[in-house]
Parts: structure tokens; sequence; C-alpha cells
């Protein structure tokens, strides 16, 4: 068995070897920083393309490291290992040991790109600024107070008034928080919809017995105007004569025929200038241009209420048409099976073919490309996937196509132009929908040419095409000085399956670990606490997996200061116990009292 073994662990070396001498031209062209990290991705990926569980288990047996802790240093690991059966043979051989430089590097790394972490967590804790901090002056110093290491600003909401402004807060919050900022790359989504006049439901409160319990208190304003004496109102509504409003008394009743033709009375029961406030007891569906009567010869009309969102109702068995079209969609009427809506990005009209997936919204509707007439502008979708009664598609909803080889930029021209901000205020940038190393390329020379040679990078791992080209990314980001890598779960899950998920990231970490890349552990960390203020019992679980990220990414909701606390106390404790994909053996307290109540 050791003679078998020693020829397998022979065999990889020399694997490792050959993919160094294969990639020898792009492991030269990386920062000097980085060339240890590039040698030893090469081997790793060198490596991991044999099934060496085999070998694992007889190393097992003969009481030797199976090797399967070898991302940072793996020929260093080969050859100690190497060495120590060749000692259980008699051979004079020198003693070998694994060398730990590869744990050096990467802290090194992840302390340039991302600043040094938190003692106690040994992470770094990224916060979404919502749109608010623009304004909140009080928002930001409170993020930094509960632990936020790192300040992302989403270029694909607000504008660059609010950017600067954000910017200026986190850097007058704390010496050392660092600003990220997040392209927002090429958008596949759905198109508009045709919306509908919107129709107010007014409905009272009502027992079980369907008796009134409270009214519904309304309040009434002349159109377009702000009354803030109205703000305890259950309901404002405009109507387009202040002076009608100017004339009502309190007691006096109102009514109107609703949407349905429901006759509808209301009281009067306060007044003020330009308002008054009504009660209503029954069940009202209101638009605009109705009639509001105080008696025959005085009435006015309920002004403009806004439109309401419309949606298709899409189950399995439909057909999905995505159009080349930017006008707003009909929706089509009740039992229709066919749905036609825009997509909002027309190399999708090129590059698809039909047998490929699309995912609408998340993955919450899955189908396949029946037809594609480029022609026309048209891609024809047969849906296999929906929950039970279908699922309502909106307009600005993701569109997903992880079959198709989508030949376009991941640098959007916003995306260049909003560079320039990068390089003025930020510290990192995230880049989105990145698929191969060009993308990295033009974002590096983009960069350099507005002077940001300094500026962070931070790869998006958000698609399949990202995922399989990972290592040919990392060797053309390694050209960079700061580099980094996010693993996006939110798309990833949708492009690769969410079955997949877990062993993806997985292996993501592994070949950043490898490469001794710094990675950022993203989308959907402890959400629910984030919206509600409690997590669920799944959310604690995977917040704890993420210790073994350099860097976790928390997005915004009304209880994100109680989210940072927690995530530091979760990544605190498990620092204690495991790091990346050793666990650490430290003394265990749990169970001190094991066997003293039997002594006793």
């Amino acid at each position: 068995m050791v003679e078998r073994c020693l020829g397998e662990l022979d065999a990889l070396t020399a694997a490792a070897e050959e993919g160094e001498r294969e990639h020898q031209p792009a492991i030269d062209g990386v920062h000097q920083l980085h060339r240890p990290g590039a040698v030893n991705l090469v081997h790793y990926v060198a490596v991991r393309r044999r099934d060496i569980r085999g070998l694992q288990a007889d190393l097992t047996s003969l009481g030797v490291s199976s090797v399967s802790h070898l991302e940072q240093s793996v020929m260093s690991t080969l050859r100690t290992v190497r060495s120590v059966l060749a000692r259980l043979l008699g051979e004079d051989v020198a003693a070998s040991m694994v060398s730990n430089s590869g744990t050096q590097i990467l802290e090194r790394n992840a302390d340039r790109l991302l600043g040094p972490a938190n003692p106690s967590s040994r992470n770094r804790i990224m916060v979404t600024l919502p749109s608010e901090a623009a304004q909140h002056r009080a928002l930001v110093p409170a993020l930094v107070d509960a632990g936020m290491d790192i300040a992302r600003i989403n270029c694909a909401h607000d504008d660059l008034v609010a950017w600067r402004s954000m910017a200026a807060q986190v850097r007058a919050s704390a010496q050392g928080t660092l600003v990220v900022m997040d392209l927002a790359g090429p958008k596949l989504r759905t198109g508009p919809i045709e919306s509908l006049p919107r129709v107010v439901k007014i409905s009272p409160d009502r027992d079980r017995s369907g008796r009134v319990i409270e009214p519904v208190i309304v309040g009434l304003v002349s159109a377009g105007a702000a009354v803030a004496e109205l703000g305890s109102t259950t309901v404002v509504l405009p109507v387009v004569s202040a002076g009608w409003l100017s004339r009502r008394r309190v007691g006096e009743r109102l009514h109107l025929r609703d949407a349905r033709n429901a006759n509808r009375r209301w009281t009067v029961v306060e007044r003020g200038t330009g308002w008054c406030i009504v009660e209503a007891i029954s069940t009202a569906f209101v638009v605009a241009g109705l009639a509001l009567h105080a008696d025959d010869s005085d009435v006015t009309a309920i002004g403009p209420l806004g439109e309401s969102e419309q949606a298709h109702r899409v189950r399995v068995g439909d057909t999905v048409v995505l159009v080349d079209d930017d006008g707003p969609a009909p929706v089509t009427p009740d039992g229709s099976h066919v749905h036609r809506i825009g997509c909002t990005l027309r190399e999708a009209f090129r590059d698809c073919r039909p047998g490929e997936r699309v995912l609408f919204d998340d993955g919450k509707i899955g189908g396949r490309i029946v037809s594609v007439d480029r022609l026309a502008g048209e891609i024809v979708v047969a849906v296999e996937d929906a929950s039970e009664g279908g699922v309502k598609l909106r307009a600005a909803k993701g569109i997903n196509l992880p079959d198709s080889d989508l030949d376009l930029p991941a640098l959007t021209p916003k995306d260049i132009e909003d560079l320039a901000t990068v390089v003025e205020i930020a510290d990192l940038v995230d880049v989105s929908f990145v698929r191969t190393p060009r993308d990295v390329e033009v974002l590096r020379a983009e960069l350099a040419r507005l002077g940001g040679d300094g500026i962070g990078i931070v790869l998006k791992v958000e698609n399949r095409q990202a995922f399989e080209q990972l290592p040919a990314l990392l060797l053309e980001a390694m050209r960079h000085e700061r580099v980094g890598v996010m693993i996006a779960r939110g798309d990833l899950a949708v492009e690769i399956g969410f079955e997949r998920l877990a062993e993806v990231q997985e292996e993501i970490m592994w070949l950043c670990e490898a490469a001794h890349v710094p990675v950022i552990w993203a989308t959907e960390v402890l959400d629910t606490m984030a919206r509600t203020g409690r997590p669920s019992r799944a959310e604690i679980t995977d917040a704890a997996r993420a210790h073994r990220a350099e860097c976790v990414m928390l997005n915004k909701g009304p209880h994100i200061v109680e989210v940072i606390r927690s995530i530091t106390s979760i990544l605190g404790r498990m620092a204690d116990h495991q790091t990346k994909k050793h666990h650490l053996l430290r003394r265990l307290t749990s169970w001190d009292e094991f066997g003293r109540t039997e002594d006793r």
C-alpha cells in the first residue's frame, strides 16, 4: 500500500508541475505579490482534476495526512506526505514540513484589500447602504459603531449626489472604514407592462360576525396638496376642488357611488384649511373621477390616484414570448396561455438558442426556449416550472439564461461612466456579471485610464460562465495588486440550480484559498432578521458557515444594526472552532460535568 501511495503522490506532483509549465505565461503576468498564489492555484487545479479519494482512504489507514487540506500549499503538502511514507519504507530522506506561508499570504492579501479583520471574529463586515443614508446623518455612524468595516454603495440605485454624500459620511464616521461601489452591469430584466388606473379599497375593521369595529378614517385634500394634519388618517384621497373642501361642515353627510356602483355615505368629523376628515363604515372601491356629493348642487370629483402595476399570471404549460420592444406590454386576459413581455437586453435575441433554459424572477418561473426569431425580435419560451396556481410575472424582474453564452461585456457604458466616481470616492469596486478574462482586462484598463490603479477589484461570481472560468478570471485579476472574489449567491443559485449552490460555493472558496485571494460571502445573510428583527434557524446556520470567508456582506433593512452585532457574535464564536476547512480542537467546556454526577 505504501508503494502504491508513493506512486500516486508522484503522479500528482508531476501533474502539478506540468500545470505550472502550461500556465507559465499567465503566472509571469501576475503582480509580484500574487506570484506564489498563482503558482499554487495552477497546482491545485491540476491536482483536483484527478479523483484522489482512494489515495486519501489509504493514507488515512496508514495514519498519515490525507491531503484533504492542501489548498493553501499544494506542493508542500504533497512533498511532506511523500517524505513521511518514504521514511516508513526505511528510505533515508530529509524530513519535510508543510509550509504555512499560504495562510500568511492570504491574510496579507485580505488586509490589503479589505482592511484589518475584527480581532474577535477574524472577519470583516460589509453593509449595503440604503438610499436614506444619503440624507439620514445618524445612520452611517450607527452602522460603524455596530461593527461595519466596509460600506457598500449599489450603483444600480440612487445617483452621483447621493453616492458622494454616502461616501462623505463614511469617511467622517470612522478612520479606516472602506467604501466599495458595486457596478450595476448589464441588466437582463422583463420590460414594462401597461398600467391600470389605481383602485383604492376603503374597508373598515370588522369582527368575526361582520360587524364594524372601527370606521375607516379618510382624509380629503385638494389635488396635489400635502397636509401635515392628516398624518394619522388611514387613507388620503385628493379632490379636484379646493373650494368644495372649504364649504364642508362637521357632521355633514357626503355620498358617492363607488367603482362597483355601490352607494356609500361618509360623515365629516373634522375640517381645516384645504382639508377635511371623514369616517366611512362601508367598504368602497374608489377610482379617479368618481363624483363626491355634499348635496345635488355641491359636487366635486376624486382627483388623480396614479396607476397600479399589472402582472401576467403564468402557469405551467403557458408560453412566454420575450419581445424586443421597449414599450409597455399589454397584460393577457384571464384564461390566456400566451404572455408577451419585453426583454431589456437585446443581445439575448442574438445569442439564445432553442432548448436553452430561461428563468424569471429569481427562478420562480422556469422554462425552455422553443424558438428564436431574430428578425422579428421574439424568443418563445415554454413554461415548465411554476408554483401551483401560477406566478405573477411583473415588470423589471430578472431573467436568467444559464445555458446561453451571451457575448456581451460586463461593463456597460453607464458602468464606465460610473468608474470615474469610483476612482473619486471609493476604495474598492465590485464588477457585476463578469464572464471572461477579457471583462477583467477591460476593467483594469479603464481604471488605469482614470488613474485608479490603487482601487481594489472584487469579481462577483454570479453566473455559470464566471464559475466555470474562475481559474482564468483569477489569473487575469491577479495582475492587479488588490483583488478579491464575491460569491453572489442569489443569481448564482438561480443560474446553477439551488440544489448545487452548497457544493459550488465550497469549490469557489477552495479555489480562492489556493490562489490566496480573499472571499466575500454575500446575498441574504441574516436577511429575514434585517427585515423583521428575528432570524430563521436556517439563517443562523448559514451565517455560521460564512466565517470561513474573509468578509461577510449584509443587505440593508430596518434592523441592520442588530444584524451587524449578531453576525459579529456568531463569527467570533465560530472562529474558535474552525478556520477554512481546518477544525480547531480547542478545549470544550460543554461536557465538564460529564461523569461528575456519577462520582457523586
